[in-house]
């Protein structure tokens, strides 16, 4: 039995703080026809997190949205990194200097040991910014990626 226990995944989060995520990204979709997604894993085993990003992305089939307007938010929690990864769609629309800062904005919370709430506050940014761009249309729009947050390794 404890032969299994390390296999168990890391509980980086409360209960609260995970439905307090899972709620900013609902929030966040309610008035876009964008998507977000979070990717929280112990270790990045890339050599760049924005390669690791791009992979998930690919792999959680992200980019198959139908006005390519996807976004990923990769915490890699040990390797202490962090990337954003935007779809053509959005990432054409807001440029570089928009993710940098929006980068920039989450690792202020997060060295401040505010994790969750700095998850929340760069999901809440990319809803307003996604309402912008690709603002809810009723008879179109559907939640077209599950809202919770992935666990990786």
């Amino acid at each position: 039995m404890a032969l299994f226990s390390i296999f168990k995944k890391k509980d980086f989060f409360s209960a609260a703080e995970k439905e307090q995520i899972v709620a900013a990204i609902r929030s966040a979709e309610k008035n876009t026809s964008g998507e977000i997604r979070v990717f929280i894993e112990n270790r990045n085993p890339f050599v760049d997190p924005l390669d690791r990003a791009s992979q998930l992305f690919f792999k959680l089939k992200m980019q198959e949205t139908d006005h390519r307007n996807a976004v990923l938010l990769y915490i890699a929690m040990k390797s202490h990194e962090l990337a954003l990864f935007a779809d053509e769609g959005i990432y054409r629309e807001v440029g570089a200097e928009y993710w940098n800062l929006a980068v920039k904005n989450m690792i202020k919370e997060f060295s401040n040991d505010h994790i969750p709430t700095g998850i929340e506050q760069c999901v809440r940014q990319i809803g307003v910014t996604l309402t912008e761009k690709f603002p809810y249309i009723p008879t179109e729009d559907r939640n077209e990626l599950p809202d919770d947050i992935v666990f990786g390794k």
